[in-house]
């Protein structure tokens, strides 16, 4: 994975840590098994009343470097030194999509997946967030997890849906997969509902000794 820093610091200026920032790095980071991981989410009945995509303010430029989260993301999950153009534009790179496998140059074939999706994350818990907090979920850089550049074919396949009905076209990232989301779940403190809870635990079954890494949001 290219560094960003490696990538543009002779360009951008380096900006200290924002108080939100500094107080996710001084959060315990947890280690548990996945199988553990799962039994820690909150069991809830989801509910999307009310849900606009706009509630979740996203592809901001927080630390205002000209980057936003979208250049920010393309820029760290590069293989290969990205190029980028005037305004933080990138314009070429190699990304690995692990849903499905595929490997691009072109950054227009990617989208930034939300992990959790935000209708998801509204359902189980964002709801009852104030605008900063849902803005902070839709840019989290500060789990690497929480985003990830895959083909615009397999998020928009993915939509907004949780493993109950959807799960990456090949078999072998699947575990990968249910580790991610229960990270991220974890990491921002989301609930889980009786089939999304289901479906994970029966993936988590063929996942041998995987485990899951977070760190609780601020």
């Amino acid at each position: 994975m290219f560094s960003k820093i490696a990538a543009v610091a002779a360009a951008l200026l380096v900006l200290p840590l924002s108080p939100a920032t500094a107080a996710t790095h001084g959060a315990r980071a947890q280690t548990l098994p996945l199988a553990e991981a799962i039994h820690l989410l909150p069991t809830a009945v989801e509910s999307r009343g009310g849900y606009q995509r706009s509630s979740f303010k996203h592809w901001v430029d927080a630390d205002r470097d000209t980057c936003n989260t979208r250049a920010e993301v393309l820029i760290a999950e590069s293989r290969v030194e990205p190029t980028i153009e005037a305004g933080c534009k990138v314009v070429a790179g190699e990304w690995y999509s692990y849903y499905d496998g595929v490997t691009l140059t072109a950054p227009g074939g990617l989208d930034i997946d939300h992990m959790v999706p935000l209708a998801e994350a509204w359902d189980s818990g964002a709801s009852g967030w104030t605008p900063t907090r849902r803005e902070a979920y839709a840019n989290d850089l500060d789990a690497d997890r929480s985003l990830v550049a895959v083909t615009a074919r397999t998020n928009r396949s993915k939509s907004d849906q949780d493993p109950t009905d959807w799960q990456p076209p090949l078999a072998d990232p699947r575990c990968t997969y249910a580790t991610d989301w229960v990270a991220t779940k974890l990491r921002w403190q989301l609930t889980a509902d009786d089939r999304e809870r289901a479906a994970l635990t029966e993936l988590a079954a063929g996942c041998g000794q995987e485990t899951v890494d977070y760190t609780p949001a601020p």
